[in-house]
């Protein structure tokens, strides 16, 4: 628990003052007590609750909690990481590998051998007919291309030259005839349309349009003043009828209020950081005389009971019980160790000779002579000859 922690500092603040250094009214002052008091009595048992809370859940995570997580890990180890880890290293990576070269040798092997020696050899052929028929075609597009250009330069060309000429011809009369049909065409608009447009413009719709621009003008500043008129009328009657009285229900009304509900909401806060603070420290105490009680009532009893009583008693039943029982226990061990062994070894020699009578003694294989000489045909250090050179 975080009980024994001490408490976080406070700025120091003066009875009579705030922690922004406003000096505090006496209503301050009357609502502050009462409502620690009501607070602690309130918080204290759920500051206490909360504490047992605390440490039950402790005690459950450290007793509980801890070691069925712990054999929960162990058996999904045990039943799903490591089956899972043998599976995928004894069966699947092994069976893929197969499963790889199996392809590599039905699907890659013959592919590569039909590309290589089937599809490129093929596309070597194409490539040497396509070469051969593209030089036919181009031999082909020369002696074609020289047919004509004989046939542009003597027969093409000088028909176009003499086409041209027509056509400049026809052009130079029809350029005459449209600019004489255009300036025509011009004197005629300018004194049949823009003439008489003018006239009209000049005399009959510039007056028309500022007469009736300046009604409109009279009329926008007729209902601009009537506008005005009616919002200034609506202004001070909402400011009677609406603003003043809301200014003077939140000036002497809303305000104060405000200000007494703030001053009870933080004497509140203060109450309850406060009433926790003291409730903590009370539930220590509880905890601790609680704990105490039981390390007296429980605790030292069965401790009192296990050193004089217990240890002894089990100490007499190891001595003269559990130690003999032992050492009778490892002697009859040993003792029908030794006799399976002499079993054995007496079941294998008769085996060994109803095989001898039933087929002979087994042929030992011949002695090989090792490659270091004996002892007798090593080098010393009195002669010269060594085992590789002495006969």
């Amino acid at each position: 628990m975080d009980l024994e922690r001490p408490p976080a500092a406070t700025p120091a603040r003066t009875p009579d003052r705030t922690p922004d250094g406003t000096p505090e009214g006496c209503l301050v002052v009357a609502v502050r007590l009462p409502v620690r008091i009501v607070v602690l009595v309130l918080v204290l048992p759920v500051r206490m609750a909360w504490d047992a809370l605390v440490v039950g859940g402790r005690f459950l995570r450290d007793t509980v909690l801890r070691p069925v997580g712990r054999g929960l890990w162990w058996l999904v180890q045990t039943l799903v990481l490591r089956p899972s880890a043998g599976l995928w290293r004894y069966v699947v990576v092994p069976v893929t590998g197969a499963l790889a070269r199996l392809a590599h040798v039905l699907f890659v092997v013959p592919v590569v051998w039909s590309y290589r020696y089937v599809l490129t050899p093929v596309g070597h052929g194409v490539g040497q007919l396509v070469r051969l028929i593209g030089t036919g075609l181009g031999w082909a597009a020369r002696v074609t291309g020289a047919g004509l250009g004989w046939l542009y330069a003597r027969v093409l060309t000088p028909a176009g030259h003499a086409a041209g000429r027509l056509l400049r011809a026809v052009g130079g009369v029809l350029a005459a005839v449209g600019t004489g049909a255009y300036t025509v065409a011009a004197w005629l608009v300018r004194h049949l349309v823009v003439a008489p447009a003018r006239w009209i413009r000049a005399w009959i719709l510039a007056p028309a349009g500022r007469a009736v621009a300046w009604c409109a003008q009279g009329l926008w500043r007729l209902v601009e003043l009537l506008v005005t008129g009616i919002g200034l009328v609506l202004y001070w009657t909402a400011r009677i009828l609406v603003v003043l009285p809301l200014l003077a229900l939140w000036r002497w009304v809303l305000a104060p209020a405000g200000r007494f509900l703030a001053v009870v909401a933080r004497e509140v806060g203060e109450a309850l950081g406060h009433a926790w603070r003291i409730a903590g420290r009370i539930s220590l105490a509880v905890g601790r005389f609680l704990g105490t009680l039981f390390r007296w009532i429980f605790v030292e009893p069965v401790r009192w009971a296990y050193r004089t009583v217990l240890t002894p008693v089990g100490h007499a039943v190891r001595d003269a019980v559990l130690r003999p029982a032992a050492r009778a226990a490892r002697s009859v061990g040993r003792t029908a160790r030794q006799t399976l062994a002499a079993a054995r070894e007496t079941a294998r020699q008769a085996r060994a000779d109803v095989r001898r009578m039933l087929f002979g003694e087994s042929r030992r294989p011949p002695a090989v002579a090792r490659r270091e000489p004996s002892a007798d045909g090593t080098r010393t250090l009195g002669r010269s000859t060594t085992a590789l050179t002495k006969d």
